[in-house]
Order: C-alpha cells, then sequence, then structure tokens
C-alpha cells in the first residue's frame, strides 16, 4: 500500500519513539521485528497477529462483536425518533437530542477512557465499558421523560467511549502492520452490522409492541455480544502500561494535535460522520411522511442498507492499496456526494439507492481515515485513536442537531444541503493534504524518511 504518498506525512516503519522524537513515557508500544518489503520477517520473530495465525480469527470476531454492540446500543434510538416525539410530543430537533447525548457522551469521555487504557490495558478498559453500557441500556426502557432519556443516553454514550479508541490501539500493538486495515475495517464492519441491526429490530419490534420495548431487546443483544467478547479476546502481548499523570498526558495529546497529518484525518473523520448523523437521524421522518408514508416496520429495515457499508469498510484496504490514501479518500467522499443527490428524488428507489452510497461512502472514508491514524501515530496510540473518535463523535452529535433542525426549517433539501458542505470539507482537507505533500518532495528530510518507509 503506498501510504508515503498520501496526506502529505509517511508512516515510519521500523523507527522507535526515539529516533522519531517521541516521548516513551505514555502508550509507548515495544519495538517489534517490521516485516520487510516482501512481507516476511526481518529477524523472523515477530509474534504480533497476523491472518490465519494464531488468535487472530478470534481477536476478529471478538471486535466484530464489540463493534456490533457498540453501534446497536449507541443508535438504538434513530430508527425510532418518530414515535419518540409522538410518546412525548416533541419535535424531531428535540427528539434528535437521545441521539446527540449519546454520540456527545462519548466524544467527551473517549480521551479520558483511552488514558485509562493506558495504565490498566485495552481489554481491562473495553470489558468494563460494554458492562456499564448495557447496564444503562437495560435501564434506557424505562425512562420516564424525554429529559430522563436524554440522561440515560449521555451516560451511556460516556460508558462506550472505553471501546473505540482501545480498539484501534490494541490492533495497532497486536495486529502486525500490512494487515492493520483491514483488521480495522473488519472491526467498522461490525459497527455497521450493529448500527444495521439495532435500527431494523427495534423499527420491527417498534411496530408491535412500541419503541421501549425495542430498546429493550437491543439492551439484550449487547449483553450477549458483550459476553462473546470477553471470551474471545486474546489476552495482549505487546502492551506496556504507561502513565496517567495529567501532564504526561496532555503533552502527548499536544504532540498529536501539533501534526498536521493527524489534524486532517480527525478533521475528515468529523466531516464524513456529520453527513452520516444528519442523514440516518432525519430519515425516518421523511419515510414515514408523505409521499412514502412507510410504516415504522418498514422504515427500520431501510437500515439494511448498512450492509454495503460493512463490505466497503472491509475492502478499504483493498481501495487504498490500488488508489492511495487521498484517492481512496476522494472515491468515499463523491460516492457520498452522489448518494445525497439522489436522495432527494421522490422515488423511493431513488432515495434507496442514495442511502446505498451514502452508506458506502461514509464506512470506506471512516476505515481509510481511523486506519491511518494507527498508522501514523509512533507513540500514544490510544491517545491517537482517541482524538480521532472524539472528532468523529462530535462530527455525529453536530450532524443529528444540525440535520434535523436543517430539515425543520428546509425539508430533506436543508439536510442534504448539511452534508454536501461537510463532503465539500473532505475534499479540500484532502487537497490540502495532496498540496503539503508535493511540497515535501523538495525537503531532504521528509524524502529520506519517505524512502526508509519504502
Amino acid at each position: 500500500m503506498h501510504w508515503t504518498h498520501e496526506l502529505c506525512r509517511p508512516y515510519r516503519r521500523g523507527m522507535s519513539p526515539a529516533s522519531t522524537g517521541a516521548s516513551t513515557s505514555v502508550g509507548a508500544v515495544p519495538s517489534v521485528p517490521v516485516p520487510d518489503s516482501s512481507g516476511s520477517d526481518v529477524t523472523g520473530s515477530d509474534s504480533r497477529m497476523t491472518p490465519g495465525g494464531p488468535g487472530y480469527r478470534r481477536m476478529s470476531l471478538a471486535l466484530f462483536l464489540a463493534g456490533v454492540a457498540t453501534f446497536a446500543l449507541l443508535y438504538s434510538t434513530q430508527a425510532l425518533l418518530p414515535l419518540i416525539s409522538g410518546e412525548f410530543g416533541v419535535a424531531a430537533s428535540e427528539a434528535s437530542w437521545t441521539v446527540a447525548a449519546a454520540t456527545g457522551g462519548l466524544a467527551l469521555f473517549v480521551l479520558p477512557m483511552s488514558a485509562l487504557s493506558e495504565r490498566f490495558g485495552r481489554r481491562t478498559v473495553m470489558t468494563a465499558s460494554l458492562a456499564v453500557a448495557v447496564t444503562v441500556g437495560l435501564l434506557v426502557p424505562f425512562a420516564p421523560s424525554i429529559g430522563a432519556l436524554v440522561v440515560l443516553r449521555g451516560v451511556q454514550g460516556a460508558a462506550l467511549a472505553g471501546l473505540p479508541a482501545s480498539a484501534t490501539a490494541y490492533l495497532a500493538e497486536e495486529v502486525r502492520p500490512k494487515a492493520l486495515v483491514t483488521a480495522i475495517g473488519l472491526f467498522v464492519a461490525g459497527n455497521s452490522v450493529g448500527g444495521m441491526s439495532g435500527r431494523v429490530i427495534t423499527g420491527w419490534v417498534a411496530q408491535e409492541w412500541g419503541w421501549r420495548v425495542s430498546v429493550g431487546v437491543i439492551g439484550a443483544l449487547a449483553v450477549a455480544c458483550a459476553v462473546a467478547f470477553r471470551l474471545l479476546l486474546p489476552a495482549p502481548r505487546h502492551f506496556t502500561p504507561g502513565s496517567l499523570r495529567p501532564r504526561v498526558l496532555l503533552g502527548t495529546v499536544r504532540g498529536h494535535l501539533a501534526d498536521p497529518l493527524l489534524r486532517r484525518l480527525y478533521a475528515i473523520g468529523a466531516l464524513f460522520m456529520t453527513v452520516f448523523g444528519g442523514v440516518y437521524t432525519v430519515i425516518g421522518y421523511r419515510l414515514t411522511a408523505a409521499p412514502f408514508g412507510l410504516p415504522q416496520g418498514i422504515v427500520g429495515s431501510i437500515f439494511l442498507v448498512y450492509l454495503v457499508g460493512t463490505v466497503s469498510a472491509s475492502a478499504a484496504g483493498r481501495l487504498v492499496g490500488r488508489f492511495g490514501r487521498r484517492g481512496a479518500l476522494y472515491l468515499a467522499g463523491g460516492t457520498t456526494a452522489a448518494g445525497l443527490l439522489l436522495s432527494l428524488a421522490a422515488s423511493l428507489p431513488l432515495v434507496l439507492l442514495g442511502l446505498v452510497l451514502i452508506t458506502a461512502g461514509f464506512f470506506a472514508g471512516h476505515a481509510v481515515a481511523s486506519s491511518a491514524v494507527g498508522k501514523t501515530a509512533t507513540h500514544g496510540r490510544a491517545q491517537a485513536s482517541a482524538l480521532y473518535q472524539s472528532a468523529y463523535y462530535i462530527g455525529s452529535s453536530v450532524g443529528s442537531t444540525v440535520g434535523a433542525l436543517a430539515f425543520r426549517t428546509g425539508g430533506w433539501a436543508g439536510t442534504v444541503g448539511v452534508g454536501l458542505l461537510a463532503v465539500l470539507g473532505v475534499v479540500a482537507i484532502t487537497v490540502l493534504g495532496s498540496v503539503a505533500a508535493r511540497r515535501s518532495v523538495g525537503n531532504p528530510a521528509r524524502t529520506s524518511v519517505r524512502a526508509t518507509a519504502h
């Protein structure tokens, strides 16, 4: 994969934190042998997981199930917003806070939770996060008011904050570099399956027994996924505990935020999620209203298009290998924009095709950007991933809230307008990366590093 040509900074394979000037006090990854250009290990002793090797299948399934539980819980109310609006007598913009509170809670707590994972271990933090989140999930059906529901959802999102960044850091430490994009793509694919199954199940259950029973069913499903995750996930072998000192943590965060490539990747993740959050928060209102007038069960089944996201996320590694990182991001952005424009049609088949394209573009772009963060960060990987996840879920909160407000004032065209602006931002940031990459060609130091990375 031509990582070294993309977004202006190479992945420094084989370089220790000391050789790159990075701090080794937080999240430092043990030195391990690095595969050479032929794909074989330089010393033949790299014990990290690789496809077909010991533990890889169990690890992939465990993190896939963690992704299922995370997205099923995080967006469990999204397909039910029209019913929640009806029961509590609130508008779409108010009901959307049941989604925004969960994603906002995750965005706020993902960095502190990643710090805990540096000290206590990725598997420990992921297990605790899932345990708390599924417990709250079993309480959500009993919320007596819209305010109480929003508070519970915020707590649930904060609990889930321990999953995304810790999972990405776990993979970066335990999986060989050549397999990292594929491994993260499988985790993202679990997200898509969780988001799909949660919405489909809630749609049909709610049609018969109401939204409270449907979110209870999602809570029970998440419990099963959490138990299986803990039983399957192999114990980490390359984790080194770091420090919880705030000063050290803040220094690591400042270092990541000072990196131009990481800043661009964070912004790209946020913008992609702004599109996705806005579209899927509002789509239920559009499809249950005229001219479509679909019942709740059918609206929930619309989310089967998430299967497309499973495929596109899993294919992210191949896309990068063929088009390069920037090329894959352009392709993802263009696909998303085409889907937004198609969704403006008054024809249900065209709207569905638009959702397919939006979903495919979003998940491919997210998998490319998130895996690039893991490859770019040479130290404090949990913090680097946490910052990405924070930006990503801030984008979700902004998308669900602004998308709902745009829908209230301008209808579906208003929501699409918000999405197109976000896609334009992705393209502009990627172009800036291309310009920076061309400028770096004339820099002897960067050219030397690029040659080493090859």
